[in-house]
């Protein structure tokens, strides 16, 4: 009886540490980041309130399956892929960025299902 309060104790207690640690994960991407998101998503989709909502819901979605500095990495490459020249053909073609842009990609399909 005392090992089974004991555990339900340890449990109450570990929920909140727990629970914290999936807060700070689903709130890593800087509000700027998230901000500039929907201001871009905004820009392509409308200006209404509803284009707002379904927005910041795609980041929400977005955020929570990929952590922020993936999310910056695949950001990152396909902003260099949209340049020219032979030294940014490696973002083109190497397997370890293509997997971040695919992450990403895979994100977005994630969000545009769910809030849109």
């Amino acid at each position: 009886m005392i090992r089974l309060s004991l555990s339900l104790i340890l449990t109450a207690l570990a929920t909140p540490a727990l629970s914290q640690t999936m807060a700070e994960r689903l709130n890593d991407y800087p509000t700027e980041a998230r901000a500039d998101y929907v201001f871009a998503c905004m820009a392509a989709n409308g200006q209404s309130r509803l284009v707002l909502q379904k927005c910041a819901c795609s980041i929400d979605v977005i955020a929570a399956i990929l952590p922020y500095d993936q999310y910056v990495a695949a950001e990152t490459v396909l902003s260099l892929q949209q340049g020219g020249g032979e030294q940014l053909a490696m973002f083109k073609s190497a397997t370890m960025t293509q997997t971040f842009v695919a992450d990403l990609r895979r994100a977005q399909a994630e969000a545009e299902i769910t809030c849109f």
